[in-house]
């Protein structure tokens, strides 16, 4: 029954692809974010989403959370309908849509050939982040998570790997492995920490214990290396601010959980500055 399931989604979001291609990137977007904002809730608790907002804005009022709910649900669709269009962020045709603050770090990156650590977490359009730091000339490799649906995971790996990053891994033990190799020939490594994992531990994350990532501990522990927080924001519908901080050096000698704890700190920070722009949809906190 799932593969059925499966499959009948393949074909409806195959569909809207065909349509958002030949409608373009603005129309597109603004369409499938209003579709998004409509049957969004059918398919997610709204009980998921209200609980974790209240777990971060704890005194939250319900109105305000009516608007965070529907901007996710429209930035939601936004995203999905601009995968049709990468290419074209990648050959540069949207230039003037990209906004990067923090470019002369992606270049001093590049020229000292130091591999760092980019963090980040599912903002906005948060694939557009890889995309521009592989585009600047660094070398670079992503972690993902692979999606359920067996045969739109074949069509995104194919999206991913040809047009926001080449050395797309899939993350777990193997993945992990894949990171440490591609790392010591001077590939820097991109991952998302928002995400939960069953390898983690857990960390305090807007006052709750959630299992996080500990990979760039394990890196920063073992080679001593920088962490570059990147963040995203969208506005005016098709348009994107990209934020490269920074490079933050922990001592080697930090914890572990001191090191993920500080990480989870910057990742609350962003979050709460456009709430509407993050995925709270996701059980976090199980």
């Amino acid at each position: 029954m799932k593969k059925i399931k499966y499959f009948f989604e393949f074909l409806v979001i195959s569909s809207l692809f065909i349509i958002y291609k030949f409608l373009g990137l603005k129309i597109s977007s603004h369409i499938s974010g209003k579709l998004f904002e409509m049957f969004g809730p059918i398919f997610r608790s709204k009980n998921l989403i209200k609980t974790n907002i209240q777990r971060a804005v704890p005194k939250i009022n319900t109105s305000k959370i009516k608007i965070i709910t529907k901007s996710m649900w429209n930035n939601y669709g936004r995203t999905l309908s601009e995968y049709m269009f990468l290419k074209g962020f990648r050959n540069d045709q949207f230039r003037s849509n990209i906004n990067i603050t923090g470019k002369e770090i992606l270049h001093k990156i590049k020229s000292e050939k130091t591999p760092v650590i980019f963090v980040s977490g599912h903002f906005s359009n948060f694939e557009l982040m890889a995309m521009e730091i592989e585009k600047s000339g660094v070398n670079l490799s992503a972690i993902y998570r692979p999606l359920n649906n067996i045969f739109l995971n074949i069509l995104m790996e194919r999206i991913r790997k040809k047009y926001i990053c080449k050395k797309q891994i899939k993350k777990g033990t193997g993945g992990v492995r894949e990171l440490l190799r591609l790392y010591k020939k001077g590939y820097s490594i991109a991952l998302m920490i928002d995400q939960r994992v069953s390898q983690g531990i857990k960390s305090k994350f807007f006052n709750e214990e959630a299992f996080t990532t500990t990979i760039p501990a394990q890196f920063i522990k073992k080679f001593n290396c920088k962490v570059v927080p990147i963040s995203i924001e969208r506005h005016n519908g098709v348009n994107f601010n990209i934020k490269v901080e920074k490079p933050i050096e922990f001592s080697k000698n930090s914890s572990t959980e001191k090191i993920t704890r500080e990480l989870n700190i910057w990742l609350e920070k962003i979050i709460l500055k456009n709430p509407g722009e993050w995925i709270w949809s996701h059980d976090r906190w199980k």
